[in-house]
């Protein structure tokens, strides 16, 4: 079995760690800012409380520039589950996609934490056992993306 990967991005925001707990607490607030630049979001089902589950699919804006989804052509659709909330502090999510491809099968676990700074709150995203059929490196630049949304989502005029 080959080992699975795991990436960590980190961003300051200029902005409470309530306020950004609860936008990754709150379905439109997470519609607009947990996806990747050339996506679109849509939630589908959505339980923010330790056991409660989600179900979210992400579509390229343009299918015709989309690599191929996981769960259709234009499509990444996951589910998952919240694995512990510790409230203004740390989200723990357990995340499977959908997928016919056993190379985007398995857990991944997602860990988002807060931490007050000077400038704000540092918040990182920890993705832990990606799997194989996902490039650590464009799950970073995703995830580095969704965080420049957060920041536009809580501090909508900078």
């Amino acid at each position: 079995m080959t080992e699975r990967a795991s990436t960590r991005v980190s961003k300051t925001i200029e902005a409470p760690r309530a306020t950004l707990f609860r936008a990754c607490l709150d379905p439109v607030a997470l519609a607009a800012w947990r996806v990747p630049d050339n996506m679109e979001s849509q939630v589908h089902a959505f339980d923010a409380r330790e056991g409660g589950t989600f179900r979210i699919s992400l579509t390229y804006k343009d299918p015709q520039l989309s690599p191929g989804g996981k769960t259709s052509e234009a499509t990444d659709t996951f589910q998952g589950r919240f694995v512990e909330l510790v409230e203004n502090e740390k989200i723990v999510e357990a995340v499977r996609f959908e997928s016919p491809d056993q190379a985007f099968g398995g857990e991944m676990k997602v860990t988002t934490s807060f931490t007050d700074t000077d400038q704000g709150t540092e918040v990182t995203i920890l993705c832990e056992g990606i799997p194989p059929g996902v490039r650590p490196e464009d799950n970073e630049a995703g995830t580095e993306q969704s965080l420049q949304k957060l920041a536009a989502v809580v501090q909508p005029s900078s």
